[in-house]
């Protein structure tokens, strides 16, 4: 079914809260735009959600009519599984709500909040729980896949935070989810992606965190990079779960505490953090610091949630995007020297490769606790590439791609399934490893028709 008559819409826009909007209408164009410019999907039909009920009338009539269904939380995900040609998308960015109880150290999250939307309400409190390190990205997409920032050292991934959930599943069902109930699918959601229906709550674990953290950048010069990795390397293997270190390769760009000359210069700057006090970690940073021979530094006390958008303003819409991704144990001296030999060789001024740091107290769990496997993984490296124009993707894909081929001979094999392209399909039996045939069987169970494959699918057994 390629389209949808006006008239269905109508039936359907009776049975919401929320609205309906197909291709002939005035907000169609805005509603249909995600966060990277590489993905251009034209919806039969998108259902702006306000809540719950909603979500399950949109399900039930995707299902009836056989049309393709997307969800779509935060619109951020790289391969853009949000949208999808010619079918239903149910949008879930009204849906926002943050309800924090101090005194249980819960917070009950909807479906289509960001992650500065859970971050502003917790912080009232001084509490936080383990999210991404991007504001503008949605909490759905990324606690679905794993989800780690600059807390999983200390508190684990996202979803080892996840108390229980409220989904609406393929068959129209409304269930609410944790370790006593419908725990088959509970440890399918954590990790195992948007297979297994709609998440329109999610209820977190929370932390006393901040409001002041130390956290900033200290910035090098790229001609230190190999030894300066090296270093890090050596460093972050020992490293204390109250400091997280992330390592980035790019251009400088034009921050004020770095010298005009350096602008666009290359650069490795790590981003260092710790829910700790100034005082408690001088130590730490003097070490970073003595890694080389910095040209900026700034790192001090700062308010989380601040922190939290720091980066915001190198990832905002619209811009072409492509990630290659894999996980690596350990950073041998030989994958040291293919990144730095790549970003030596940058294909646009706004690309990167970077290196997460996960580690702590996410890799202290077993691989088969939750669907997210990847419990030895010290770095998810992701080559961010990012570029304005079309004129520009062969050079730019090319070049990811190539680094991606280099590199795999060092890696872990393994990989964070939230930073998959659209073109990787061969790699989702990899991200989701030993715990690959188990999804497959929750999924029959849950979703057997394969509702839900607008993502990085589990066909169900």
């Amino acid at each position: 079914m390629d389209t949808v008559e006006r008239s269905e819409k109508e039936v359907l826009q009776g049975s919401l809260r929320g609205s309906v909007l197909l291709p002939q209408d005035a907000d169609y164009e805005q509603a249909r735009k995600i966060w990277n410019a590489m993905i251009d999907k034209r919806p039969a039909m998108i259902v702006r959600c306000a809540g719950a009920a909603d979500v399950r009338t949109a399900v039930d009539f995707a299902r009836e009519r056989g049309l393709p269904l997307a969800v779509r939380g935060g619109g951020h995900n790289i391969a853009g599984s949000a949208l999808v040609n010619d079918g239903l998308v149910i949008d879930l960015s009204g849906m926002r709500s943050v309800q924090v109880a101090p005194h249980k150290q819960r917070a009950w999250v909807e479906g289509g909040a960001l992650l500065r939307d859970v971050d502003h309400e917790t912080q009232a409190y001084g509490l936080a729980t383990p999210l991404g390190i991007n504001s503008t990205t949605g909490v759905g997409g990324l606690t679905l896949g794993g989800g780690f920032g600059w807390l999983t050292r200390k508190h684990g991934m996202a979803v080892d935070n996840l108390v229980s959930a409220d989904i609406v599943t393929a068959g129209g069902e409304r269930l609410h989810i944790d370790r006593d109930h419908h725990p088959d699918l509970f440890w399918a959601i954590r990790g195992g992606g948007g297979n297994f229906g709609v998440v329109t709550t999610f209820e977190f674990a929370l932390h006393q965190v901040g409001p002041l953290v130390t956290a900033g950048l200290i910035v090098f010069p790229f001609a230190e990079a190999r030894s300066l990795l090296r270093s890090y390397r050596d460093y972050v293997e020992a490293l204390d779960d109250n400091i997280s270190v992330w390592a980035v390769l790019r251009g400088a760009p034009p921050l004020p505490f770095l010298p005009e000359s350096v602008h666009g210069t290359g650069i490795v700057a790590l981003a260092f953090f710790s829910p700790q006090p100034v005082d408690q970690v001088q130590d730490a940073l003097a070490t970073v610091r003595g890694f080389g021979t910095p040209i900026g530094e700034h790192v001090g006390a700062v308010p989380y949630a601040a922190w939290q958008q720091a980066f915001d303003p190198l990832l905002v819409p619209p811009a072409r995007n492509y990630w290659k991704s894999h996980n690596f144990n350990t950073l041998s001296d030989a994958a040291i020297d293919v990144v730095v030999d790549y970003a030596g060789r940058l294909p646009s001024t706004q690309s990167e490769i970077f290196l997460g740091l996960i580690g702590g107290a996410a890799n202290t769990r077993p691989p088969d606790e939750t669907a997210y496997p990847h419990r030895k993984a010290l770095y998810a490296m992701n080559v961010h590439t990012r570029w304005d124009t079309p004129s520009e993707d062969a050079s730019c894909l090319a070049w990811a791609r190539e680094f991606f081929k280099a590199a795999a001979p060092h890696a872990a094999g393994g990989v964070y399934i939230n930073f998959l392209n659209e073109d990787e399909v061969d790699r989702i039996a990899e991200a989701y490893g030993p715990n690959y045939a188990r999804l497959r069987q929750v999924k029959a169970q849950y979703d057997p028709q394969n509702l839900f494959r607008a993502n990085q699918n589990i066909l169900p057994a």
